[in-house]
């Protein structure tokens, strides 16, 4: 059984059918649909082509990927879905917004979380916090705000997240009783003790020892990660000797995710030769045990 724990609708092309038909195609008997939020203030103009037009603002920004489009896919495919929501922090009162969504739209996860603001804001504490009392897991989009230059002073990123690994630490430390979700380039570059002194948004290579990511996982139990999208699976393939050794000691903490069409990561995963009970343990285990559903 497979359990999508990372994906969209209305993203790249495909609304809710074409999810669906993706999911029965590939084996996929369940999906979280998160929502991808953009406040007007954080628009991505090169983004716009990947989202539902129905969603675009007259002041010429797009609001990405909202609740509705999560809550309307849902009701027309029950019991295929998994809804997930994250409000904006900065914008009216998120935990209230949060909880309603739960009780309103049983809405399961808080995510996407994709804002350019600090992940330890007190604003994103306190959703956090509502989160994880009301036992939902978090997913985290993080991007660096800066990475090294070719002089090695550090540039600024205009399109980051959360505030780096320093920044999660903290938030995690702040809200022990949440579970988070590790997620996007932000996150997995720091699998490498080479992650502050690589240039690229998606470092390639071999993973150097000392990555951050080890220790975090060793100190914060509340800590998971999805191996979605090019950053989880880049994180992977980077490397194939190490991701082996990784899933296998971190399996209780990683889940299958996708993020993305096709099935690339399914297929990289079934060539490392994991044993049924660790692959199980990826693909649909440590999703049902954050998000217990009958299937």
């Amino acid at each position: 059984m497979l359990i999508d724990s990372h994906q969209h609708v209305y993203y790249n092309g495909l609304d809710d059918a074409g999810v669906i038909a993706e999911m029965d195609a590939f084996g996929i008997a369940v999906t979280w649909l998160l929502t991808w939020y953009l406040p007007p203030g954080e628009d991505v103009p090169a983004t716009h082509g990947a989202f539902n037009p129905c969603n675009f603002r007259p002041d010429g920004t797009h609001a990405g990927i909202l609740l509705n489009d999560v809550v309307q896919a849902c009701r027309r495919y029950p019991g295929r879905f998994i809804p997930g929501y994250c409000p904006c922090p900065s914008e009216g009162s998120a935990p209230r917004l949060f909880e309603t969504a739960y009780r309103m739209h049983g809405v399961r996860v808080c995510g996407e979380w994709s804002y350019r603001m600090l992940l330890d804001d007190p604003r994103s504490l306190e959703l956090f916090r509502t989160a994880g009392a009301l036992h939902a897991p978090v997913v985290l989009h993080i991007d660096a705000p800066y990475l090294p230059g070719p002089d090695g002073r550090p540039v600024y990123q205009p399109y980051w997240y959360g505030g780096g690994i320093g920044a999660l630490e903290r938030a995690l430390q702040a809200c022990p009783d949440t579970v988070f979700i590790g997620h996007a380039p932000g996150f997995w570059r720091y699998i490498s003790g080479s992650a502050d002194q690589d240039p690229a948004q998606y470092p390639t290579g071999p993973v150097i020892p000392g990555g951050q990511l080890y220790r975090l996982f060793d100190q914060y139990p509340n800590l998971y990660a999805d191996l979605s999208a090019g950053s989880g699976l880049g994180a992977m393939k980077r490397d194939p000797q190490h991701a082996r050794q990784f899933l296998l000691r971190y399996a209780d903490r990683l889940l299958f995710g996708r993020d993305d069409h096709g099935q690339a990561l399914q297929q990289f995963l079934l060539t490392l030769d994991l044993s049924e009970d660790v692959a199980d343990t990826l693909f649909f285990k440590n999703a049902l045990r954050l998000v217990p559903v009958e299937v």
